[in-house]
């Protein structure tokens, strides 16, 4: 028997009550309490990236992190990146290098790259590659991703965001 658990989560500037079990992963407590979908699953073991969340600031594999854990701290998911219908400058970069395919691994990569832009506005082509080793794209290559995280910085630098 699992013990329930009150919650309330700050997720995208929005407080969430949810009640969850103590081994529910943050992951699937956004999937399944939120609704909120465009955190991705995919190994489950920290390894893909494809779960990647910001939590105050940091990039975080949520499959790795239970929902109990995340009461306090301030949690930014793919899907508020974004302001309603209109893309992130990062993800408008992403659609115009063409950094993206399936779309499976993109919310991890976007969240990852907000992230380390934050902490490193700006970086080298070696940095963002180092920056996204720890996700895993099967489709595009890494090329375009790159891009556009480059793209994105520059602009930013030249006062775009």
């Amino acid at each position: 028997m699992t013990a329930d658990h009150r919650l309330t989560l700050n997720v995208n500037g929005t407080a969430y009550d949810c009640e969850v079990e103590s081994r529910m992963t943050l992951a699937d407590c956004l999937r399944e309490k939120l609704d909120l979908t465009g955190t991705h699953l995919g190994c489950e073991h920290g390894v893909c990236g494809a779960c990647t969340v910001i939590i105050d600031g940091a990039a975080v594999r949520s499959c790795l992190m239970f929902a109990v854990q995340a009461q306090g701290v301030k949690i930014t998911t793919v899907e508020g990146l974004s302001d309603g219908d209109t893309l992130s400058d990062l993800q408008q970069a992403f659609h115009d290098n063409f950094a993206l395919q399936c779309g499976f691994c993109t919310p991890g990569f976007l969240t990852t790259a907000e992230a380390y832009l934050a902490e490193n506005p700006s970086p080298t082509r070696a940095q963002v590659q180092s920056a996204i080793s720890g996700n895993i794209c099967r489709c595009t290559g890494y090329v375009p991703i790159i891009d556009a995280i480059l793209d994105t910085a520059k602009q930013r630098q030249e006062g775009g965001k």
